[in-house]
């Protein structure tokens, strides 16, 4: 199944739902979440995903749960994958129980 929509980053999600209404800039929640500022800023630049250690970190600060920025990143990479891989897995055979 092919998506429409580009699928979206984790990171736009921290940028436009998070930090953006709480007026914090990425430096501000990088000392906050005790890593380094370049962390926060890449991911949201959308340039690297979100680690297990900063789900775990973002869920204490943001009250959410680390499964939800997991399931955010697992779900961008799988239609990226998706649409990368779609004739390869095309080309696989289904197999009836």
């Amino acid at each position: 199944m092919l998506h429409i929509n580009p699928p979206i980053h984790p990171g736009e999600i921290l940028r436009e739902e998070y930090l953006n209404p709480l007026g914090l800039k990425p430096y501000t929640l990088a000392k906050k979440l005790h890593v380094p500022r370049t962390r926060i800023e890449r991911l949201v630049a959308e340039q690297t995903p979100v680690t297990p250690d900063t789900a775990l970190r973002l869920a204490k600060f943001f009250d959410t749960t680390p499964q939800f920025w997991m399931n955010m990143q697992t779900s961008y990479d799988l239609a990226n994958l998706e649409t990368e891989l779609a004739d390869a897995i095309a080309e696989i055979d289904t197999v009836s129980a």
